[in-house]
C-alpha cells in the first residue's frame, strides 16, 4: 500500500534537492552587491520624484474595460466565422444581434463621453 507513494516521495525529494541546490549556487556564484548600473533608473532615465501610489483617472479604467470587451468579442467572432457555413441564416442573425448589442454599448459610451480625453 505504501509502495504506491514511494515515487511521489522520491519526486518531492529530488525537487526539494534541486531547489536548494539552485539557491545555494545562486548565492555562491551570483553578484554579491548591486552595482551603480543595477541601482540606476532604467525606464525614464531620471530618478523618480513622486510616490508611485497615485490615483489614476477613472477614464483609464473605462478605456481598459472597453478594450477587454472588444477583445473578448473576437473570441466569439472567430469561431463563428470558422463554422459560418454550417450555422446558416440563423447563425448570421444571432451574430448580427450580438454585434448590434456591442455597437449599441459602444455608441452609448461614446455619447456619454467615456472616450473623450482632455
Amino acid at each position: 500500500m505504501l509502495n504506491a507513494y514511494v515515487p511521489i516521495a522520491l519526486f518531492l525529494a529530488v525537487a526539494a534537492g534541486v531547489g536548494i541546490a539552485l539557491m545555494v549556487l545562486g548565492r555562491l556564484l551570483g553578484p554579491q552587491r548591486p552595482g551603480a548600473e543595477k541601482l540606476s533608473p532604467y525606464e525614464c532615465g531620471f530618478v523618480a520624484f513622486e510616490d508611485a501610489h497615485i490615483q489614476f483617472d477613472v477614464r483609464y479604467y473605462l478605456i481598459a474595460i472597453m478594450f477587454i470587451v472588444f477583445d473578448l468579442e473576437i473570441a466569439f467572432v472567430f469561431p463563428w466565422a470558422v463554422v459560418f457555413r454550417e450555422l446558416g441564416f440563423m447563425g448570421l442573425v444571432e451574430m448580427g444581434i450580438f454585434l448590434g448589442l456591442l455597437l449599441m454599448g459602444f455608441i452609448y459610451a461614446w455619447k456619454k463621453g467615456a472616450l473623450e480625453w482632455e
